[in-house]
């Protein structure tokens, strides 16, 4: 469903579990920039109201996750210190170059928060069935069908903002793209790395 060229290798959740509380670390940013995205594609395209409509929920619902997550720390006594470099991220926004049109700057913003969404949703669904730690399986279950949901959102408005080929074919290159830069990054310890 998710199209992924890459699936993250299995043995990723147990690295994870070993290193919980980096990922939860990790997971609490990751909703914070993910409501962060909506915030600037509502100041930057405020012309597309249904777009300005879906991204007004987004931002509520991510930040409802990152408080989520920043219980979850809270209960664990980890604190969540201070944001680090997502080098997934930084790396996946080289793809596309700088510039174009607004409608181009618009598709690609899209089709990179759906890359990342759909990645979430994957490595969620790993957590999910992978870990031994039974509250943490069901929140990442429940998380993972917001990703799915977050992803199919995006990648259908990039479809409806531009043309629908050449918008398959810009989604297609950045997914081999991306499965590379996963590449360098099966023993992270990240959401995404």
């Amino acid at each position: 469903m998710l199209g992924l060229k890459l699936p993250t290798d299995p043995r990723w959740a147990n690295i994870a579990e070993k290193n919980i509380s980096e990922i939860l670390i990790d997971h609490a940013y990751c909703e914070q920039k993910a409501a962060s995205t909506a915030i600037s594609l509502i100041v930057s395209f405020p012309e597309y109201e249904d777009l300005v409509t879906e991204m007004t929920a987004l931002v509520q619902e991510e930040m409802s996750h990152f408080k989520l997550v920043h219980d979850l720390l809270k209960e664990r006594n980890i604190e969540l210190g201070r944001d680090r470099k997502d080098e997934y991220v930084n790396q996946i926004l080289r793809f596309f170059p700088k510039g174009g049109s607004r409608t181009d700057q618009l598709i690609h913003r899209l089709l990179y928060a759906a890359l990342i969404e759909a990645r979430s949703c994957e490595r969620f669904r790993l957590l999910s069935e992978e870990l031994q730690d039974e509250k943490l399986r069901k929140f990442y279950r429940k998380l993972m069908i917001s990703e799915a949901n977050h992803y199919t959102m995006f990648l259908n408005f990039a479809r409806k903002y531009g043309d629908r080929e050449i918008v398959d074919q810009k989604w297609q290159d950045l997914l081999s793209f991306e499965a590379e830069v996963v590449k360098s990054f099966e023993k992270g310890t990240g959401v995404h790395g």
